[in-house]
C-alpha cells in the first residue's frame, strides 16, 4: 500500500535570539503527514516577526488562534506577483509541494493536498514564553 497525505502540519517554535518583550520572531515548517505514520517536511524556510502597535508587550495580544493563522498565512500560498492571479499563486503553490511529495515517492494532487485538513502546532518554548 503507498502511503497518502492525510493532513498537513506547520510547527512554529520562537526564535529566541530575536524576539523581546515588544517583538516576537517565530519559525514556521509545513509538513505532510502520511498514512504510514511518517511526515515529510515540505516547507522549512518560513516565519513571521510582528510587534505590538504603540510598543508594550506583544504577549499581551497573542492568542493560540492568532498565531495558528499567521503560520497558515506564512507557509501559503503566497501572494500574487506581478500579473499572477490569487488563483495561479496558489495553483502554483500547491503544484510545487505536490512535487516535492513525488520526488520522495509519495503521489498528491494539488488540490488534494490544498483541501487537505492543516493542523498547526506551537513548540513548547513559544508557548512557554507567550505564557499559552
Amino acid at each position: 500500500m503507498t502511503a497518502t497525505v492525510i493532513r498537513l502540519v506547520t510547527h512554529v517554535e520562537l526564535n529566541e535570539a530575536r524576539t523581546t518583550p515588544e517583538q516576537l520572531d517565530v519559525s514556521a515548517r509545513l509538513e505532510a503527514e502520511l498514512s504510514d505514520g511518517r511526515a515529510l517536511v515540505l516547507l522549512d524556510d518560513r516565519g513571521w516577526a510582528e510587534s505590538a502597535l504603540g510598543g508594550g508587550d506583544i504577549r499581551a495580544h497573542l492568542t493560540a488562534e492568532s498565531l495558528a493563522e499567521d503560520a497558515r498565512t506564512v507557509v501559503g500560498p503566497d501572494e500574487p506577483y506581478g500579473d499572477e492571479t490569487h488563483e495561479q499563486a496558489a495553483t502554483a503553490h500547491w503544484t510545487v509541494l505536490a512535487e516535492r511529495l513525488a520526488s520522495r515517492g509519495v503521489r498528491a494532487d494539488p488540490t488534494g493536498l490544498a483541501s487537505l485538513p492543516h493542523d498547526v502546532v506551537l513548540g513548547a518554548r513559544l508557548r512557554a514564553w507567550a505564557g499559552l
